[in-house]
C-alpha cells in the first residue's frame, strides 16, 4: 500500500506579514497532483491543518477545497488535529465526511479505533492519535501524572490492544502529533513542553509498521519507521536550509517499508544574511539573494540610520531586521543573553527564584512551578477551543 504522508499545513498563517494563502493553495494543488501521479492509496495528514483554533474564512475555504479534490480523486484521507488546531472545530461533521473517504480523527477517545483500508495483500489499519494535551486527557487515559510520554504510551497501548485482535498479517500505521526525542526543531513550532519534559522516545511507537508524525517542521527520519514529513512551506527563517517535501511510503505485504521524498513548490527562497549594513549593501557575493525573502542581522556597533529602507534598495524582499552589535565578551548584555539561551520557562522561573532568594527551589517548589505552567497551558488550550 502506498501512502502520502504530510503534516503542518498551518493554513491561514502568514510569513512576516506576507500572506501565504496563495502559496498554500499552490501546495494543495501539488498535493493533489502528486497523489494522482504517484497513484497513492491513501493520504495521511498528521496535524496542524490550521494555524490557529479559529482560522480565517479563506483558510477554511482552502481546506474545504482540498477535501473535495481528494474525495474526487477517490483517495482515502486520514487527518488528525494538531496543537494549533481546535480539535472540536476540525472534527465537526466527521461522521458525514467519513462517507466521502475523508476520515477526521480529533477525539482522543477514538485512538484505538482505526480506519481500515484493504489492498491485494490484506488489511492496513490506520490509527489517528490527535494531539494529546496531557492535562486535558490524563483522565481519559487513566494516567496519574500529566505528561506527554504517559498519555502517548496509554494511547499506544489502546492501539496495540486493538491490533492484537485483528487478523495475522494486518499492517499498521499510526498518525501522531508530538515531539519525539532526536527530532530537529525550528523556531516556528509552538512549544508543547509539559511537566518540564517536551519530548517522548521513539520507542513509544514500537509495535506498528509506520509512525507518521507531525509537529516538527523539518522533514526527518527519527528511525526508518518513525518519520516527520515536516511543513510543506517555511514558516520561519530558521527553516531556510530545510528541504520542504512530503513522504511517499510503500508498505510491503510483510510490513517492509520504503520511503522517498517528493519536493514541494518553493514560493521564494529564504536567506539569512549577517554583517554590517555597509557590507550587506556592497558585497557582490550577496547579489544572488536579491530575489529572496531576507532576514538581515546587522552587526554595526551603533544602529545605522534607516537600515530597512536602505536594505530594501538592494534586497526588495527584506522581511526581518535584527540588530546584534558585536560586543566584548564581558559586556553585561552578552552575559544575560547567554544565561537565557536555550532555557525553557521552567528553568527561567527557577533561575528567578534563585536570583531573588539566593537559593534555588527545592523539589516541592519545582513541582509547584511545573504544575503552574501546565495549568496555564491547559487553560490557554481551553480558551482557544471555546473562543
Amino acid at each position: 500500500m502506498r501512502l502520502l504522508h504530510t503534516s503542518d499545513w498551518h493554513l491561514g498563517r502568514s510569513f512576516h506579514r506576507v500572506n501565504m494563502l496563495e502559496a498554500q493553495a499552490g501546495f494543495i494543488g501539488h498535493l493533489i497532483a502528486t497523489a494522482r501521479e504517484r497513484e497513492v492509496d491513501a493520504v495521511v495528514v498528521s496535524g496542524d491543518v490550521y494555524d490557529r483554533a479559529v482560522p480565517p474564512l479563506a483558510a477554511v475555504e482552502l481546506f474545504d477545497d482540498a477535501l473535495h479534490r481528494l474525495a474526487a480523486l477517490g483517495v482515502p484521507t486520514v487527518l488528525i488535529s494538531g496543537n494549533h488546531d481546535s480539535a472540536r472545530r476540525l472534527g465537526v461533521g466527521a461522521g458525514l465526511i467519513d462517507r466521502a473517504g475523508i476520515h477526521l480523527r480529533t477525539d482522543p477517545a477514538g485512538c484505538g479505533t482505526p480506519v481500515v483500508l484493504r489492498d491485494s495483500h490484506g488489511d492496513v489499519a490506520l490509527y489517528g492519535l490527535p494531539y494529546l494535551e496531557p492535562a486535558l486527557v490524563k483522565d481519559e487515559f487513566g494516567v496519574e501524572r500529566a505528561g506527554h510520554e504517559a498519555v502517548l504510551r496509554a494511547a499506544m497501548d489502546r492501539v496495540r490492544a486493538d491490533l492484537a485482535t485483528r487478523a495475522p498479517g494486518t499492517r499498521s500505521v499510526v498518525l501522531a502529533h508530538a515531539f519525539v526525542t532526536g527530532g530537529e526543531t525550528s523556531e516556528s513550532e509552538r512549544d508543547i513542553t509539559a511537566g518540564g519534559v517536551a519530548s517522548v522516545p521513539a520507542s513509544v511507537f514500537d509495535g506498528v509498521d509506520y509512525a507518521a508524525l507531525g509537529h516538527l517542521h523539518g522533514s526527518q527520519s527519527v528511525t526508518d519507521r518513525v518519520r516527520y514529513s515536516g511543513s510543506p512551506l517555511a514558516y520561519s527563517f530558521s527553516e531556510h536550509r530545510q528541504r520542504k517535501s512530503v513522504w511517499i511510503v510503500d508498505l510491503g505485504a510483510d510490513g517492509s517499508l520504503t520511503a522517498d521524498r517528493v519536493d514541494c513548490p518553493v514560493p521564494r527562497r529564504l536567506a539569512r544574511l549577517r554583517g554590517t549594513l555597509e557590507s550587506l549593501l556592497t558585497d557582490p557575493a550577496l547579489e544572488r539573494h536579491r530575489p529572496d525573502w531576507v532576514e538581515a542581522t546587522l552587526t554595526d556597533p551603533v544602529r545605522p540610520a534607516e537600515p530597512m529602507a536602505r536594505l530594501t534598495t538592494r534586497f526588495p524582499h527584506t522581511l526581518a531586521l535584527v540588530f546584534d552589535p558585536e560586543r566584548a565578551a564581558d559586556d553585561p548584555a552578552v552575559s544575560y543573553a547567554r544565561r537565557l539561551a536555550d532555557r525553557d520557562d521552567q528553568q527561567i522561573a527557577e533561575d528567578f527564584v534563585a536570583h531573588v532568594r539566593g537559593t534555588g527551589p527545592d523539589d516541592l517548589e519545582r513541582a509547584v512551578l511545573r504544575d503552574a505552567f501546565d495549568a496555564v497551558r491547559a487553560d490557554e488550550t481551553l480558551k482557544e477551543t471555546a473562543g
